[in-house]
Parts: C-alpha cells; structure tokens; sequence
C-alpha cells in the first residue's frame, strides 16, 4: 500500500492532478460541464481553490495517486473572495448554465450543518489506482483527527458507488439532494465516535 502523508505546499499541484483525474466522469462534474472538453480544462479550479486554501490547516493528505481534503471546524466554506474567483475562472467552462449550476451547488451548500465538524471536501483515487484501497486510507487520516479532536464528520457524496465505502467508516445519509436538471446527492454524517471498519 502507498504511504498516505500531509500534503505540503508543493504538492498542491499533484494532489489537484489527482483529483480531478478521479472525478473525470464524476456524475455532478458532468452535470456542471457536460462537455468533456470544458470539463478537463475548468473542472480542476475547485480543486485547486480547495487545495491552496486547505494545506495550510494540515488536512490534506496525499498518496501516489490520490488525495483528501479535509477542512477542519469552522473552516468549511470558502471566503467570498475565493468563491468570486472561482466563479470567474469556471464561467466559460458552465456558460450558458451558469445560473443553474450555481443555484444547485449553493443548494446543497444551504443545507451544510452548522454545528462544529470536519468537513470532507473531496477524496478521490485516479481511475488506474482505484481498488487498492487507497480511498480506505485516504479517509483514515481525517477520521482519526475528527476522533482525537471530538468533533463528527460531513461529505456530501456525488457518486451512489461511493456511499457504501462512507458507510463503512461510520457515515450515514441524512438527505439526498437533487441538482436542478442534474444528479442527486447524498449528504452524509459522521457522529463522534463512530465506529469504522477497513473492510
């Protein structure tokens, strides 16, 4: 199994190389870039926005061929700025549904939990590395600070595959939101203390 070790600044690059190879033909990536050609180009700015803003907190974590990136408590949400830019660097990539797809993401976004957690804001393993269980170690890093610092866990799940992997460690789907025009999702928590396998 490869090491999983906290990312540091110079590796923002391959963790956002990762992810967004791991979410390629990710449902709700394709629902905001349906062409695959858009999708390659704009879809890695939010990983990259999430990766710049995360690393310094410690909860990144990496692997030869994947990454997490954790937000710790109070730290989930983006700053207005950072979301502006975002918002600029994705436009022509989303035009002309624009409007949409930013009315379903900060949909979900609304229904974020306000109450102090980590949040997994994304953990992907690319396609060629996927049944090794690196996604299993990925997470485990995140899980054990959530656990040392008495605090429960969020994701939201853009994959129904994926669902089962999260239960596994503890989740559970408390809603499943549907995108306009586009994918559900699964919103899912993590109470402290709750039990996980490595199954």
């Amino acid at each position: 199994m490869t090491a999983v070790t906290a990312a540091t600044e110079s590796e923002v690059g391959r963790v956002v190389t990762d992810l967004h190879a791991a979410f390629t033909d990710d449902p709700v990536l394709c629902w905001a870039f349906p062409d695959e050609g858009k999708r390659r180009r704009y879809g890695r700015h939010y990983f990259e926005m999430q990766a710049r803003r995360l690393v310094p907190g410690g909860l990144v974590w990496r692997a030869e061929g994947g990454g997490a990136l954790w937000a710790g408590a109070g730290r989930w949400r983006e700053s207005p700025l950072q979301a502006l830019r975002l918002g600029i660097l994705s436009f022509r990539g989303v035009w002309p549904r624009g409007g949409r797809v930013a009315r379903g993401l900060l949909g979900v976004e609304s229904r974020h939990p306000r109450e102090p957690h980590l949040y997994l804001a994304a953990v992907g393993v690319r396609p060629e590395q996927q049944g090794r269980g690196l996604g299993t170690a990925l997470l485990q890093p995140g899980l054990a600070e959530a656990d040392r610092l008495g605090l429960p866990a969020y994701l939201e799940s853009s994959n129904i595959r994926n669902v089962p992997l999260y239960e596994r460690h503890g989740f559970e789907v408390t809603e499943e939101a549907r995108l306009p025009g586009g994918p559900p999702v699964w919103l899912m928590w993590r109470p402290y203390g709750a039990d996980f396998s490595e199954a």
